[in-house]
């Protein structure tokens, strides 16, 4: 049995925690009470709109509403943008909030074919995270298309470059005017790119991604400057270094005329 000073300390101890837990309580339901005073803006239909209804910026508008009625399917006003010229797929009243799951999924109404000049051709190459940029190519990019394969007269493994200054039409199932935020997220990494090039370099392509492995490298999209004499790296190159100090060279030249155009002016960047 307990005696003397101990069951009123015992019994203040179990107060006091059972005071902190109700006080906890009584913050968590005002934080939540408080969360819906704050309204945050959201975009609404502007006027009643039928099935089928393409949408202009005239037909919408926006309305503050609770943070807490507001989900990540909700269109925002920073997003407008992407929701004009889409088609909804159901009848909207004025001042409905507008959703995502409410218009035609870009993947089902596009066209790949579309987007591929006349006289060129659009074809698909494999492209992993390791071989195109880390993930980061987009659609509209320009890349070069280098391969490597075993060079049947010395046996030797050859890195060349192929292609340059290629078109990355889609990268996966999306285009350069794909809505992105019809995509869910899971579905917007690839692991192929379709590029946009001649009938002879599709021909090119194919026999190349059967002899070995073709890796993407990224450019400036302002950068259309071509190779003349394109080089090879072989096992003997690297081993020699000889052609690693002259692309050094080069490089160190090319990022000092970069460094220059940037601080003082184009006069100071220019070769």
């Amino acid at each position: 049995m307990l005696k003397g000073k101990t069951p009123l300390v015992v019994a203040l101890v179990l107060g006091l925690l059972a005071g902190i837990v109700a006080y906890s309580a009584i913050k968590k339901k005002e934080s939540d009470v408080r969360r819906g005073w704050n309204l945050v803006p959201v975009v609404v239909a502007g006027q009643d709109m039928p099935e089928g209804t393409v949408i202009t910026y005239e037909m919408i508008s926006q309305r503050s509403v609770p943070e807490q009625f507001v989900t990540s399917s909700v269109v925002k006003p920073d997003s407008a943008n992407y929701i004009v010229n889409q088609k909804v797929l159901v009848a909207l009243q004025a001042g409905d909030p507008i959703l995502w799951s409410q218009f035609e999924t870009t993947k089902a109404a596009e066209r790949l074919s579309t987007k591929v000049q006349k006289k060129a051709r659009a074809i698909t190459i494999e492209a992993k995270t390791t071989t195109a940029v880390g993930g980061w190519i987009r659609p509209n990019d320009h890349v070069d298309i280098i391969g490597t394969f075993r060079d049947p007269q010395t046996d030797e493994n050859v890195a060349v470059t192929l292609l340059q200054n290629i078109i990355v039409v889609a990268t996966g199932k999306i285009t350069g005017t794909t809505n992105i935020n019809l995509i869910p997220e899971n579905q917007r990494e690839y692991s192929n790119v379709s590029l946009m090039v001649l009938p002879e370099e599709a021909e090119i392509l194919v026999l190349a991604a059967e002899l070995g492995q073709l890796t993407l490298s990224l450019r400036n999209e302002d950068d259309v400057d071509l190779i003349e004499e394109r080089g090879r790296a072989t096992i003997s190159t690297l081993l020699s270094g000889e052609r690693t100090r002259v692309l050094e060279q080069k490089r160190r030249e090319i990022i000092q005329i970069i460094k220059g155009s940037g601080s003082s002016g184009a006069s100071a960047g220019a070769p």
